[in-house]
C-alpha cells in the first residue's frame, strides 16, 4: 500500500507510463497504480502514453479517465516506446512535476515496491531499479547485461540494471539531460542513465522484482532486439564524443 502522510503533499508526482496495445493489462495496472497519486500533491498525475494502439487499449484509458480525475492520456507522442518516454518527460516538466516517475504498462512491476523509493527521494537525484532477477527470459537478462558493459566502455560508467523501466527522478536532474537526446531517441532511458553517472548526479538504486508477462504480447522479439542493439553502438559511439566535449 502506499505510504500516506504529510511530506506526501509536499511534491508533485507524475508517474509516467508507456503502452501499447495493452488492453488485457492497462486496466489493472491503473487501478494498482493510481492510489501511489491518489494522496500525493495537488496536481499529482499518472499519465500513459498511448499512440497507435490497434487494440481497445485506447478505449479502456478514456472509461478509466472517467473515474480517475487525475489519470491522463497523452495521445500526441510517437508510438514507439522510447520516443513515447520522452514525450512523457517533457510533458511532466512542461506541468511542474518536482518528481518523475517512469513505469511499464504491461503489469512486469510492482507497484508495492515504489513506497520505499518515495520515501527516500529527497536523498538521491534518481532512484533506480534493479532487477536482480527477471521473470521474462534469459534472453533479456543477457541483452541488459551486455548493456551495462557497452556503458563501461563508452562512458566508463558502472552500472547495475541500465534500462530498468523502475525509476525516480528529480526534475532538475533530468530536464538537465533530456535535452541532449533528440526526441525521437529509441533508448532514452539508457543514455539517461549514461548522463546521469557520468556527470556526477546521485543516483541510488533499490532492488525490485520484475514479473513475466500475465497477458499480451511483448512487442520486442530477438530480431527486433538485434537490429536495436547494432543501432545502438554507431549511437553509442557519437554521444562519448559529445561527451568527451563536455567532460563537466
Amino acid at each position: 500500500m502506499p505510504f500516506f502522510g504529510i511530506a506526501d503533499m509536499s511534491d508533485i508526482l507524475y508517474i509516467v507510463m508507456p503502452a501499447y496495445n495493452e488492453e488485457a493489462n492497462i486496466e489493472n495496472v491503473v487501478r494498482q497504480w493510481y492510489p501511489h497519486i491518489a494522496y500525493k500533491a495537488p496536481g499529482s498525475k499518472l499519465v500513459i502514453a498511448d499512440t497507435g494502439s490497434t487494440d481497445a487499449t485506447h478505449d479502456i484509458l478514456k472509461e478509466l479517465c472517467r473515474e480517475f480525475d487525475r489519470l491522463k492520456i497523452l495521445n500526441t507522442a510517437d508510438k514507439q516506446h522510447g520516443p513515447k518516454c520522452i514525450a512523457l518527460y517533457d510533458y511532466a516538466i512542461s506541468q511542474g512535476a518536482d518528481y518523475i516517475f517512469q513505469t511499464d504498462s504491461d503489469g512486469q512491476t510492482s507497484p508495492d515496491e515504489f513506497p520505499s523509493f518515495w520515501h527516500h527521494r529527497h536523498d538521491y537525484d534518481v532512484i533506480l531499479g534493479n532487477r536482480t532477477r527477471r521473470g521474462d527470459g534469459k534472453v533479456r537478462f543477457f541483452v541488459e547485461k551486455v548493456v551495462t558493459w557497452l556503458l563501461y566502455l563508452f562512458f566508463k560508467v558502472r552500472v547495475p540494471d541500465a534500462n530498468v523501466p523502475f525509476r525516480l527522478m528529480e526534475r532538475e536532474c533530468l530536464k538537465r539531460y533530456l535535452c541532449r537526446l533528440p526526441k525521437d531517441y529509441f533508448l532514452p532511458n539508457i543514455m539517461l542513465t549514461a548522463y546521469f553517472k557520468r556527470y556526477g548526479c546521485v543516483v541510488g538504486y533499490k532492488k525490485i522484482s520484475f514479473k513475466g508477462r500475465s497477458a499480451g504480447k511483448n512487442s520486442i522479439d530477438l530480431f527486433k532486439i538485434i537490429k536495436v542493439g547494432l543501432k545502438a553502438l554507431k549511437d553509442f559511439a557519437m554521444f562519448a564524443k559529445d561527451m568527451a566535449k563536455d567532460p563537466a
